[in-house]
Order: C-alpha cells, then structure tokens, then sequence
C-alpha cells in the first residue's frame, strides 16, 4: 500500500496546476517524459534493493558502488531535501484547513499536526505501518474516485453536463500554447511530483519479506504512474482552460465543482489534506531512517543510532521532528511565501539523488549478477540505464537556461559540495580513528607476546 500511496502527496495534489499553468495540455508531455525517467530509476533501484534490503537503501548502495563519499553525500542529501518536502506539506496541509477555521493561527494547526506524527513515529514502527496503510488506502480511493467522475464529466454523463470534446485541450491556444519552452518548465515543475516514491524500498527493509515487498512495490510503478498521474492530467486539461487560476490553486476540487455533486469537492479537499499528512508521515519516517543508517556505519552522530525498545531509533525521529517544529516557526513568520520557498529548494536535490542511483546501478549490476542475486532486473540493461542517465543531464540543462530554476541548480551546487567537503572531513577522521584503533591493538598484542616470555 505504501508503494501505492507514497508517491500521492504534495507533487501530485499541489505541483499538478503549476505544471499546468507553465505548459498546458502539453503539460502531459512533460509528465510522460518525467515518468519514463522515474519508471527507470525505480526499477534500477529495486533491482539493488530486492538483491540487498538495508533501511539506508540508496545511501548504501552508493557507498558500497562509487564509494564510501558518495554514500555520505547521497544520505544527506536526501535527508535534507525529505526535511524541505516534510516542511512543504506540513505548510499545504495547515493552509487548507486554516481555510475552513480561519479563527486558528495557521502555526497553532501545524503545531497540531506535527505534534500528533511525532506520537505516532516515535512508537513501535508497526504504528507507522498501520496510519501509512490506512492513509494510502484512502488516496488511492480517492484518486479513483475522481478519475471516475472526471471520465464522467468528459462525455457529459453527469445530469446537467454537456460532453467537452476538445474545446479546452486544443482551444486558448492549441495543446502547446507556450511551445516546447513550456514542456520544457512544465519539466521541472512535474519531476518533484514523483519525489517520495523511493521511499517504499527504505520501508520494505524493516518489513517480513523485503525481497518481495519492494519487487512487488516497484513492479507496481508503471501502471501507478500511468492511471493516477497521467490520467488525473488528462481530465485536467479537458475539462478545464490551462490558463483557469482555479486549476492553481487546487486542480482537483476545481474539476469536481463542475459535477455539481453535493459535498463531492469538499470531501477530496479533505483528503488532499489527509495525503500531505500522509506525506508528511512517510518523510518523518524516511529521514529518521536514513539518519539512523548514516550514523550506523560512522557517517552520522552515534547518538543517532540508538534504538528504542520497539526498535525504533528514536534520536533520529525526534530530530526530524525538531526540523518539524521548524517548519512550524517558518508557517508563523512566512505564512503565504513559505510553500513556494520550499517546492523550489527540492527539485534540482532529486535530480542530483537519480544521478546517483542510476550511476550506482551501472557499477553495482554486474557484481550481483555475478553473484546470482538477481530477482528484480532492469530493462534493456546498459542501453535503457544510460539513456535514462542522459535524460537526467537534459533536466540540468534545462535548469541552467530557466531563470528561476537555475537558482535552485546553483543553491544544490553549494549544498553538494558543502556536503562533500563534510564527507572528505568524515572520512579523514575515520581513517584517523582506524589507524588509532589498530596501533591500540598492535600494542596489545605485543605486550600480550612479551609477558608469557617475561
């Protein structure tokens, strides 16, 4: 379920009518692209995951692939980038309902909210399991519940709608009103939607079976993408002109208010509310667990490591949580600018992370083939691997020639090596500690040799 529901959340429910707004119909160009891309990456990623289940997943396949630096990198980074996601849904689900209680401070909301997932994190993980299977149960309702109307609404089968047709796919200035340059930011706008699903492989190692969790989870992702993302688009853009500022600020209700069905479009702002919760619930998950797998193996603060009785590593969670709490802060100080702050710090930190696992992928296949771990495998290995490695590439120079999206690819620049020069740092002082420990030990042992012949 987790692999179903982790990739319904902020990207989906608010990224959609940015996307929509900068490409238009074409937007569904920019989604087939940033797809395929994701479709590849998750398969490269579950073929390392069903072959070596481990709670750091790509974090530790990068290490034990390119090096011990790179998994350092990736690790946090992806810790970093999940902390700006966690603060942007918790932002987009307290606006929504200081909406409906607009009396009540939109930080008092979010403290609320962030209260509540701590509880639930810093239990027993099965807790988390639990709320996340019942969460995406619901999303996943939902989103076939809209797709239903919105076919629906299409062909005017609804008493008192009339058939669309393609007045709006091809009218208000054709499929691609504002040309390739449009598909081209709808791009960048639409591949942090898809931010989230790796997730499932973290999850699936604290699960009974994590071989076949995640390979059931990643086979899954193609008709995942292609009905709840490309067709919630599709309806979209038929139903509605690209340019309608609705469509900006909340797609989905504004297609269901055209069914004039009572309640219909306040119930799917309720669970837009309960996915970005859900959301949020997965990435206090995921950065806890990627910081308890960093500190575990010396790239991290030790005191990160310890578990709970339950087993969970409740330094880690209660840091994310701290990070949380900041968000919390930032609602009060910047209530209306803090979401679009937060989306733009994301993008080019997940294209850097699909770099990473795709070039682990290219190192790693090999060995395990060798040694006959294989049960998930990726299509068309090399060829397919690399040709997703060059998309990725294209999505960067995408950005370089995007004004504002060449801010984010220069603020992830500094991050990166930021980080880097933190690994370099980390792995001196490991070698230092190592060297320390084994001229300790020879000592011990030469001292052992010499007392029997005292």
């Amino acid at each position: 379920m987790m692999g179903l529901g982790s990739a319904i959340g902020a990207g989906l429910f608010l990224g959609t009518g940015v996307g929509i707004a900068k490409a238009g119909p074409a937007v569904l160009v920019s989604y087939l692209i940033a797809g395929f891309v994701v479709v590849c990456v998750m398969r490269m990623l579950g073929e390392m995951g069903a072959a070596l289940p481990a709670s750091g997943s790509f974090s530790h396949y990068a290490r034990i692939g390119i090096g011990e630096w790179a998994g350092f990198v990736m690790g946090w980074l992806y810790w970093f980038m999940l902390i700006m996601v966690l603060g942007a849904e918790i932002t987009g689900a307290s606006a929504i309902v200081n909406d409906w209680i607009p009396g009540v401070p939109q930080w008092l909301i979010a403290l609320v909210f962030v209260t509540f997932f701590a509880v639930v994190n810093l239990a027993k993980v099965s807790n988390f399991g639990e709320f996340e299977f019942w969460f995406a149960a619901l999303k996943v309702t939902a989103i076939i519940g809209f797709l239903v109307v919105g076919v629906l609404l299409v062909f005017g089968l609804l008493p008192g709608t009339e058939p669309v047709g393609f007045t709006h796919f091809l009218g208000d200035g054709g499929f691609m009103p504002n040309g390739f340059a449009g598909i081209a930011a709808g791009l960048l706008v639409v591949a942090f939607a898809f931010g989230g699903i790796e997730i499932v492989t973290i999850a699936a190692a604290e699960s009974e079976d994590p071989e076949r969790a995640i390979a059931t989870a990643v086979r899954s992702v193609v008709w995942r993408i292609s009905v709840f993302y490309i067709g919630a688009i599709a309806i979209m853009v038929f139903l509605l002109p690209w340019n309608d500022p609705d469509l900006q600020d909340g797609p989905f209700v504004a297609v269901l208010d055209k069914a004039n069905l009572p309640y219909v479009s306040g119930l799917m702002e309720l669970v837009v509310v309960i996915a970005l919760l859900s959301a949020f619930n997965a990435n206090v998950y995921g950065t806890s667990r990627m910081a308890f797998s960093l500190a575990r193996r010396g790239d991290g603060p030790a005191a990160l490591a310890k578990l709970s009785k339950s087993g969970v590593p409740t330094n880690a969670v209660l840091l994310s949580v701290f990070f949380g709490f900041v968000s919390v802060l930032l609602n009060w100080l910047l209530p209306d600018s803090l979401l679009g702050i937060l989306l733009n710090a994301v993008g080019a930190a997940l294209l850097v992370i699909w770099v990473f696992i795709v070039v682990t992928h290219l190192r790693l296949r090999p060995k395990l083939e060798r040694e006959g771990k294989l049960t998930v495998r990726m299509w068309l290995f090399p060829y397919l691997s690399y040709l997703t490695l060059a998309l990725l590439a294209g999505f960067v120079v995408l950005m370089a020639f995007d004004a504002d999206a060449r801010e984010q690819l220069i603020s992830t620049l500094v991050l990166f090596l930021l980080i880097l020069a933190l690994a370099l740092v980390n792995s001196r002082r490991r070698a230092k500690k190592a060297a320390a420990e084994a001229e300790a030990a020879a000592a011990a042992a030469a001292a052992a040799a010499v007392e029997p012949a005292i």
